[in-house]
C-alpha cells in the first residue's frame, strides 16, 4: 500500500510539473465575411468562411458559436435577467407610473417580430462536409464531421441571417442619437477555447472574450451610407466618404445603388461597424503615425465639441503609449453610436450629444480599453476587473494630467465609493463571474472601482516608480497573450522583488477589508508611545506621518513581513525611519516616538490616501 502511495505522489508531482511547465499556447481564427445589407428592413444575409487552428494539445469534437444577436428576443435570457436583477439597467428596463404606482416595463420582453434581433444559421460545413448544430439562446454547439487533431487546422463555412434589433443595449438600429446601426456582436463569433476549455457563456448583458484572428470583411450597403469600425479599409478611393487619399475625386457609375466596403482587420479578437447616412468624418493623424477616425453626426449642436475633442484624444493617445506602451495598429475609430460607451477593436462606439467634457471622458475611458481589452484582452467575462479597472486607473491618470487644476490623489473618489460599497454589505468577491453579480451596482464598483485600486494601491505597496515599471512590463511580456490575474502580480513581483500572493488572494478572492487604526497615544517620560492596531482581516504595510508643531514633519514606514520587501521613501523631502516588520497574526504594534508628546500636533496613516482602508476616522489623531 506504501508502495502504491509513493508511485502516487511522483506521478501526481509529475503531472504538476507538466502543468505548470507547458508552454503558452493560444487558438487563431481566419474570417472572410461577405455581408448585404436591406437597410429598409433592418435585415442582412452573409457567408462566413472560417479557418480554425487549434494549438491546444485537445482533441476537439465540438466548437461553439456566439450568436449575440438572439439575446434580443422575448423569454431571453438577457430579458430574463433584466427583469429580475434589482437594480435593472435603465437603458434595458423603463419605469412609469400607472395610478401612482411604479411599473417596470422590459423593453426586450415587449419587442415585436421586426423589432428583435436575430442571427439564423444555414449550411454549416466543416471542410466541405455537413456538421450538425443546435442553438441554445445565443449558443451554437457544432458537432463537429471530423474531430479537430492537436496543431491542426479545419476549414468552417456557414450562411447566416440576421436581423438589427431596435437599439436597447449595445448592438442595434437607430438609437437615442438617430444614429442608423450600430453592429457590434452581429456575425457569427466562434467562442474561445483556451487552457481552461471553452468559454461559451450566454449573452446575458455582461462583457466578451474571443479569440485573437484576422478578419477580411466585404459590406454591401446603400452608397449614402457612411461606415466606420474595425480594420482598414482596402478599397478606399472607390468609396470616398472620407476615406480616400489626398488629391483623389470618388464618382460613382451612374446608376450605383450600392457600395461594397472591404475591411481588413489583422490580429483582433472582434469585428464592429456603424453606419449613418449624416456621418461627418474627420481624420487626424495621432502619435506614430496612426490614423484618428471621427464619426459623428451632421448636428450642428455637436460639432463644435467633436471638433475639439480631436487634439484631446491626440493627446491622449501619446499618454497612454508613454503609459502603458505603444498602441500596435495603424488606425482609431471615434464613433458615435451605441448606447453609451463600448470599446471594440480598433473602434469605440460612443453617444455624442453631451459636453465637451462628457464626451472627453468617454472617449479616454473607452480609448484605454484598446490596451486592456483588445491588445492584452483577459477574460472580461471572468475577470472584469482586469480590464475596467485597469483601464479606469489609466483614465483618472490622464483626466488629471490634462486637467487645469491636477489633484494629488486623482483616485479619491473611487476609495469613497469602494468604502460605501463595502458598508452596504452588497460586496462580492472579485472572483464573481460578470453575470452572477446580484446587483449592477455590485458589479460596477466591483470592476470599474475596485479593480482601479488594485493598481493605485499596488502604487502604495512596491512605490510608484515600481508601479509604472509594472505596467510597462506586464503590456510588453502579455500582450496578444489573454493575461490571468496571477499575471499581473507576478509582474509586479518581478519588477519590485515584493510577495505579492497576499495581496492579490485577499483583495480579489475574498471580501476581506483593510482597518487600520490609532489606538492611543501616550506620553513615555521624554518619548512618546504610540499604538496601532489592526481591525480588518487584510493586512498591509504603514506610512505614519507625524506633524511637529514647530511645522516640521517626519515619517515611520512599517514593513509587512509577508512582503519580504521595503519600499522606498515616497516623499524624499521629508526624513523617513523604517521600522521592524508587522506580522499579520499580531494584531497590534507599539513603536517610540523619540520626542515628547507635547511637540506633536498631529499623527496620520497613510497621509497619501492611497491604502483603502475602509474606516477613516480612526486613521488620524489631532494630538492635544
Amino acid at each position: 500500500m506504501r508502495k502504491i502511495l509513493l508511485l502516487s505522489l511522483i506521478l501526481s508531482n509529475a503531472f504538476s510539473l507538466v502543468a505548470q511547465n507547458a508552454p503558452y499556447w493560444q487558438q487563431a481564427v481566419d474570417y472572410k465575411m461577405d455581408v448585404v445589407m436591406d437597410a429598409k428592413k433592418y435585415q442582412y444575409q452573409g457567408t462566413q468562411e472560417l479557418v480554425y487552428t487549434n494549438n491546444s494539445s485537445d482533441t476537439l469534437k465540438k466548437v461553439y458559436y456566439h450568436l449575440y444577436p438572439n439575446a434580443f428576443q422575448p423569454g431571453s435570457e438577457m430579458a430574463e435577467r433584466a427583469g429580475n436583477i434589482k437594480d435593472a439597467d435603465a437603458r434595458m428596463v423603463r419605469k412609469t407610473k400607472v395610478d401612482g404606482k411604479e411599473l417596470k416595463e422590459n423593453r426586450i420582453q415587449n419587442l415585436k417580430p421586426d423589432e428583435t434581433g436575430y442571427l439564423k444559421i444555414s449550411n454549416f460545413k466543416q471542410d466541405g462536409v455537413e456538421a450538425k448544430t443546435k442553438i441554445t439562446g445565443t449558443i451554437l454547439e457544432v458537432v463537429l464531421a471530423k474531430p479537430i487533431l492537436p496543431h491542426s487546422k479545419t476549414a468552417f463555412t456557414l450562411n447566416f441571417d440576421g436581423q438589427i434589433p431596435v437599439q436597447i443595449r449595445r448592438s442595434g438600429r437607430n438609437n437615442a442619437e438617430g444614429i442608423a446601426f450600430s453592429m457590434s456582436q452581429w456575425y457569427p463569433k466562434i467562442a474561445e477555447f483556451d487552457f481552461e476549455g471553452w468559454h461559451a457563456d450566454p449573452y446575458i448583458a455582461r462583457e466578451f472574450h474571443g479569440v485573437w484572428g484576422n478578419f477580411d470583411v466585404k459590406i454591401t450597403i446603400d452608397k449614402d451610407y457612411v461606415l466606420g469600425g474595425s480594420g482598414y479599409l482596402q478599397n478606399a478611393n472607390e468609396i470616398g466618404h472620407g476615406y480616400q487619399e489626398n488629391g483623389v475625386e470618388v464618382k460613382y457609375p451612374k446608376r450605383t445603388k450600392n457600395l461594397t466596403w472591404h475591411f481588413v482587420a489583422p490580429m483582433v479578437h472582434d469585428f464592429t461597424w456603424a453606419a449613418d447616412k449624416e456621418y461627418i468624418h474627420d481624420v487626424v493623424k495621432g502619435p506614430n503615425d496612426v490614423d484618428l477616425h471621427f464619426l459623428y453626426k451632421n448636428n450642428p449642436k455637436i460639432i463644435e465639441n467633436w471638433k475639439n475633442l480631436q487634439p484631446l484624444m491626440v493627446k491622449v493617445m501619446d499618454f497612454y503609449n508613454k503609459t502603458i506602451g505603444d498602441y500596435p495598429y495603424k488606425q482609431y475609430s471615434f464613433i458615435q453610436g451605441g448606447d453609451g460607451g463600448m470599446e471594440y477593436a480598433m473602434c469605440t462606439l460612443i453617444l455624442g450629444n453631451g459636453t465637451l467634457e462628457g464626451i472627453f471622458g468617454t472617449a479616454t475611458h473607452e480609448l484605454g480599453h484598446a490596451w486592456f481589452q483588445h491588445i492584452l484582452a483577459s477574460n472580461e467575462s471572468k475577470h472584469p476587473w482586469m480590464d475596467e479597472g485597469f483601464t479606469t486607473y489609466v483614465e483618472d491618470l490622464a483626466v488629471n494630467e490634462f486637467a487645469v487644476k491636477k489633484e494629488s490623489n486623482p483616485f479619491k473618489t473611487n476609495y469613497l465609493l469602494y468604502a460605501d460599497l463595502v458598508k452596504s454589505g452588497k460586496e462580492q468577491p472579485q472572483t464573481t463571474h460578470g453575470d452572477r453579480y446580484d446587483e449592477n451596482r455590485s458589479y460596477s464598483i466591483s470592476s470599474y472601482i475596485k479593480g482601479s485600486i488594485f493598481l493605485s494601491q499596488l502604487g502604495y505597496l512596491i512605490g510608484q516608480d515600481n508601479l509604472a515599471k509594472t505596467i510597462k512590463k506586464y503590456y510588453q511580456d502579455f500582450k496578444f497573450k489573454h493575461p490571468t490575474p496571477n499575471d499581473i502580480k507576478r509582474t509586479a513581483e518581478r519588477v519590485s522583488g515584493a510577495e505579492l500572493d497576499w495581496y492579490l488572494t485577499d483583495w480579489t478572492q475574498t471580501t476581506n477589508t483593510i482597518d487600520y487604526g490609532i489606538a492611543a497615544v501616550t506620553e513615555n517620560g521624554a518619548s512618546t508611545l504610540v499604538n496601532l492596531e489592526r481591525m480588518g482581516r487584510m493586512p498591509m504595510p504603514i506610512d505614519l506621518q507625524l506633524e511637529y508643531t514647530d511645522g516640521t514633519k517626519e515619517s515611520f514606514y512599517i514593513p509587512l513581513r509577508m512582503m519580504h520587501f521595503e519600499k522606498e521613501n515616497p516623499n524624499p523631502s521629508i526624513k523617513r525611519t523604517v521600522l521592524n516588520d508587522w506580522p499579520w497574526a499580531n494584531p497590534k504594534y507599539e513603536l517610540t516616538i523619540s520626542k515628547p508628546k507635547s511637540s506633536i500636533k498631529k499623527i496620520t496613516i497613510d497621509p497619501s490616501g492611497l491604502m483603502a482602508d475602509v474606516q477613516l476616522k480612526n486613521n488620524s489623531v489631532e494630538v492635544k
